[in-house]
């Protein structure tokens, strides 16, 4: 049986036995919301999701309402207005024609400012209302790069193309790089380039200057104090080195303003051929002739200094499927998969979760042998790409069991798990593992048993996951012994436009 949970999810039992019932066809209305330190939007979906088997994939996307692009508003610092933004989020929902109890799920996409603590009780009460529908990301820079990377398409065109994929997302405060192979981000880098790093008045007079933006400023001898004045010429020459700048990290360097890195990440290691190069963010709104209205910001000069450069990077430059919404256009959804009938639960306690982020490193199972350190290193590696490697956050970590169940391939595998997420052991947090074959059960019952972990750990399977997917795990039914588990996808574009 299926049924509905109390947030609007659709839900599905791991327990055997048991059939799906309902529609063979679900139509789900979704919002997507990006809240940035630079602008603000949000997109508006229908999801058709078709049953395949045992559950659910999306067969149909469709966008039907995109908002204006709002620059965030400030009462003062760094504080964001929840009034105004809440004001203007208000009316998107009305121009929509969407009232907030109609949508049925969605993500809410923080980044920059408006992850500090100091907004997040503001912002949260603005969603309080869909709280349990919404999946809530705070990206840092390397998710941040990841999102843009599917959202504008890249990641699709790869695949479809047979060619390596740079995307350049070119936003108000940061620029992030991702080179996508077959389908996946190979490599990514982010670092300080953005149009709003010098915030101006139609008349160039300065109202507000980033870090870096003194910093390129000071490495060019100009002067930006707040309340001077910026001069076409110096904008454009400051634009100028920023765009030096981005291309030396497209190029695998380190660029540095004033004797500081630039760079939030590592510098780019690939060093193959990119096929393709194509842009999102605001700034690819100018890149590409999309828009022409002006925000008093470096965008329009900043766009047409790296418009100059392409050729000499890629001659093959691509157009996004999406431009400035490319990290937000993929709102999340409930997807429903039928589990396994082996679980370990430990205590009963430890249920229910909510929105719980999944990572899927591609660790070594196929061997009849299991390196743990090999595990441990897939898990750091994707823990830190994804900005979890902290701890601060539960994850669940999504297990392709291959092969036997061997005593001495759950103990090697379960140690290097163990390893691989021991700064959130460390910090108490549950172990959860949710895999797709039947061992959900055995693993848990090592990792308590002969390992000895007293954190609480969760063990459940049959399900598939991947990255950008959030899971909400139940608490046990008495009567049956079964656990619901609500799967929400971060859903990404998977066509591509026609060539620019």
């Amino acid at each position: 049986m299926s049924e509905q949970d109390d947030h609007g999810g659709r839900v599905f039992f791991s327990s055997t036995g048991r059939t799906l019932e309902g529609e063979d066809e679900i139509v789900l209305l979704t919002v997507g919301v990006d809240i940035g330190s630079s602008t603000s939007h949000l997109v508006f979906s229908r999801i058709v999701l078709e049953r395949l088997d045992s559950r659910y994939v999306v067969s149909e996307r469709e966008t039907f309402y995109g908002s204006d692009i709002l620059l965030t508003p400030y009462s003062e610092g760094e504080t964001i207005d929840a009034e105004a933004l809440g004001a203007f989020i208000k009316q998107e929902y009305i121009d929509a024609k969407v009232d907030p109890d109609e949508i049925d799920t969605g993500a809410l996409i923080l980044t920059g400012v408006a992850v500090r603590r100091s907004n997040a009780r503001a912002i949260g009460e603005l969603f309080a209302r869909q709280a349990g529908k919404l999946v809530a990301v705070s990206a840092g820079d390397s998710l941040e790069t990841i999102m843009a990377a599917y959202g504008s398409g890249a990641v699709a065109r790869s695949i479809r193309d047979e060619m390596t994929v740079m995307n350049v997302d070119v936003g108000g405060g940061t620029s992030k790089i991702a080179v996508c192979v077959e389908g996946k981000v190979a490599d990514l880098a982010a670092l300080d380039v953005g149009a709003r790093l010098i915030c101006l008045a139609p008349d160039g007079k300065i109202l507000r200057v980033e870090e870096a933006g003194r910093r390129y400023a000071a490495e060019l001898g100009i002067d930006v104090t707040v309340g001077g004045m910026l001069t076409l010429d110096q904008g454009r020459a400051v634009a100028s080195l920023m765009a030096d700048r981005l291309f030396e990290a497209m190029e695998g360097g380190a660029p540095a303003a004033q004797g500081r890195s630039l760079l939030r990440t590592d510098p780019l290691a690939y060093r193959g051929t990119i096929g393709a190069i194509q842009f999102s963010g605001g700034v690819s709104e100018f890149i590409y002739g999309t828009e022409t209205k002006k925000f008093g910001d470096l965008g329009p000069l900043l766009a047409a200094e790296i418009r100059a450069r392409v050729e000499t990077f890629c001659s093959n430059l691509e157009a996004p499927l999406e431009g400035i919404r490319a990290t937000v256009v993929g709102a999340s959804q409930y997807t429903i998969q039928l589990s396994g009938s082996t679980i370990y639960v430990s205590p009963l306690e430890a249920l229910p979760l909510r929105n719980v982020p999944v990572i899927a490193p591609a660790m070594p199972l196929d061997d009849e042998t299991i390196d743990p350190n090999a595990v441990s290193r897939a898990i750091q590696t994707m823990l830190k790409r994804l900005d979890l490697a902290s701890g601060e956050v539960p994850v669940a970590l999504f297990v392709p069991w291959r092969g036997s169940a061997t005593f001495q391939r759950l103990d090697a595998f379960c140690r290097g798990v163990a390893d691989g997420l021991r700064d959130g052991l460390a910090r108490n947090q549950p172990l959860i593992l949710a895999g797709d074959g039947d061992v959900g059960g055995l693993i848990g019952i090592h990792l308590r048993e002969e390992m000895k972990i007293g954190n609480a750990i969760v063990s459940i399977d049959g399900l598939e996951l991947k990255e950008f997917d959030y899971i909400d795990i139940g608490a046990m039914l008495d009567a049956s012994g079964a656990v619901p588990v609500v799967i929400k996808s971060l859903i990404f574009p998977g066509a591509v436009p026609p060539q620019a």
